[in-house]
């Protein structure tokens, strides 16, 4: 502000002093010229060019300079003003464009009145508007003004109501924005839940429909999420595929024709062996590996063709995605069929623990996220916390052990079967000992990981102890006894079905590895700059979107059911 002040009186005086050399007539002019100028707005002081002039003469004249005369002085200061070159002001360059320049107004139409027809330009305070018309040398002596002036010039200053009605509308424009905002946000989520809520009927409905409808939507499933996934590339490249590559969308399809029916030729191959009333089909199903070889073979050589000399990188490319896309697809749900038919407690089950896991992460993200932990839990998906990571883990675990007892219960969950039946039909089976209620022991090893002082506050836990040092030799410890030594510790569980244990180790896999899932298709999401994969599904895009986790806890379920679950039998339909 004070080197805009010295510029400001440094331009006047140079203008008073050119002006002051000339005739009184033309300075009467060139004020004259200003006040008939149409962009002249009216201002707070009226301004005499005679009188600055007249002032900063005198001024000019009262100083003494150091030694000399004053005839001295006068001569000097004469020889000075003589070498002042004179020139006319410029017609574009007026004192009133330099007062406007400087924020101070003059009022020309004599009135003494604050207009208003520029209410964008700031007023200015009494003190700004005395100093800036002064004309103050740093060693000279300022004008004088009473109090009574000061109060009459603070009077014509005109309210601030614009900025007061400016800071208003702004905080109403952002209370509307933030309720419009909020308004959204309810309307997403409610627009989601139905969704999400119509998704589970339709689940519920087909799998209560009959195993094979069940396959048929999981036929179907596999075939979007593999459009969408490969759509992604095509959209981002259309403007090199469309002209310039031969059968690229025939490609793509062939390969996942043959991945099919490779994949899913042994599943119905094993069906047909195990049940004595298909075994017609066997004289056809033993080409099944023949087909699958030549499907292949035409499907390789086609790609092969199709390629572009110039286009060959780009193509090697889009083939290494469509392959993984088949890995991340077919591969991974290979085994899912073989999961409906070992009974749909091991299609259901894992598939209910990733919603649960889902539901829980978020309900526990919202209400906690980041206000005990504020560490960012994964860059690819920011929105993620570990708040909602651990709350999700506990709220499966919990969620699990209470719905598998009760899946248990009903032999349409838990039989397998082995027929292709278009209606639905009632499913009676000996039940798998794990459906059973059982007194359970749980491996002491567990008991290792954790604090001996935290293990005997769980209730029920016994601790066993050798007696004289003799491992063959097991009681539960007495205290105060000398000859016992500390063992292992046992705990007892009863009426609990050991299909409940089986859902707490996939309920752990559902927490901590199968979000991972969701995490790769958010960075193939952020890769491509796509917020959803489709948007058939409204609050929830693609098919994708909902079974990024679905995918790999699909074959950790057959993985864990072969592994911990199956029984090893030799029957007469599997030897013939």
């Amino acid at each position: 502000v004070s080197l805009r002040r010295r510029k400001t009186k440094s331009n006047l005086t140079d203008d008073a002093t050119a002006a002051g050399t000339a005739s009184v007539d033309d300075s009467k002019a060139i004020i004259d010229s200003q006040a008939a100028n149409p962009n002249n707005k009216g201002g707070r002081k009226k301004f005499n060019l005679e009188e600055a002039y007249a002032n900063h003469r005198r001024r000019q004249q009262r100083k003494k300079p150091r030694g000399g005369s004053a005839a001295t002085t006068k001569a000097k200061q004469d020889e000075l003003m003589k070498a002042i070159p004179i020139s006319p002001v410029p017609s574009d360059i007026s004192i009133q464009n330099v007062l406007n320049d400087s924020h101070i107004d003059i009022d020309t139409d004599n009135d003494n009145d604050n207009d208003n027809d520029n209410p964008g330009k700031s007023s200015m305070d009494f003190k700004t508007i005395k100093n800036e018309h002064e004309f103050e040398d740093e060693g000279g002596d300022a004008n004088e003004h009473d109090n009574d002036n000061d109060t009459a010039l603070l009077s014509q200053l005109p309210p601030k109501e614009g900025v007061a009605l400016k800071e208003g509308g702004a905080r109403e424009e952002t209370a509307t924005s933030q309720i419009k905002k909020e308004e959204s946000k309810l309307k997403k989520i409610a627009v989601r839940l139905f969704f999400g809520i119509l998704m589970v009927l339709i689940f519920v409905s087909v799998m209560f429909s009959g195993h094979i409808y069940l396959c048929g939507l999981i036929f179907f499933t596999e075939v979007m999420l593999y459009k969408e996934l490969v759509t992604v590339r095509y959209n981002t490249f259309f403007h090199i595929i469309e002209e310039t590559i031969p059968l690229f969308r025939t490609t793509q399809w062939m390969w996942f024709v043959t991945a099919i029916f490779y994949t899913y030729s042994d599943f119905v191959v094993e069906i047909i062996k195990s049940n004595t009333s298909l075994h017609y089909l066997l004289e056809y199903a033993r080409y099944h590996g023949s087909l699958a070889f030549l499907l292949y073979s035409a499907t390789f050589v086609t790609t092969i063709a199709t390629m572009q000399k110039d286009y060959i990188r780009f193509q090697l490319n889009q083939l290494c995605w469509s392959i993984l896309v088949l890995c991340l697809t077919v591969g991974q749900l290979k085994y899912i069929m073989h999961n409906v038919y070992n009974g749909l407690f091991w299609f259901a089950l894992p598939i209910m623990l990733v919603v649960f896991n889902d539901s829980f992460a978020w309900l526990a993200g919202i209400t906690c996220g980041k206000k005990f932990i504020q560490r960012e839990f994964i860059s690819l998906s920011p929105n993620k916390t570990w708040e909602g990571f651990i709350g999700g883990w506990i709220g499966t675990m919990v969620a699990g052990w209470h719905l598998s007892r009760f899946m248990a219960q009903y032999t349409w969950m838990t039989c397998p079967t082995n027929s292709f039946s278009l209606l639905p039909s009632k499913l009676e089976c000996e039940l798998d000992p794990v459906f059973q209620p059982a007194t359970n022991i749980v491996p002491s090893q567990i008991f290792e990981l954790v604090p001996s002082a935290l293990v005997q506050m769980i209730p029920g836990v016994v601790r066993i102890c050798m007696v004289d040092g003799d491992s063959n030799d097991l009681t539960a410890c007495v205290s105060g006894e000398d000859r016992h030594t500390h063992h292992h510790f046992e705990l007892m569980v009863k009426n609990v079905y050991p299909v409940q244990i089986h859902a707490l180790g996939l309920s752990l896999f559902a927490s901590f590895v199968a979000p991972f899932g969701g995490f790769l298709a958010s960075a193939i999401k952020r890769a491509y700059r796509l917020k959803d994969f489709a948007s058939y599904i409204p609050g929830h895009g693609g098919m994708m979107d909902r079974m990024d986790c679905q995918l790999l806890m699909a074959l950790c379920t057959w993985v864990h059911y072969n592994t911990f679950v199956k029984m090893t039998t030799v029957s007469v339909p599997k030897m013939l």
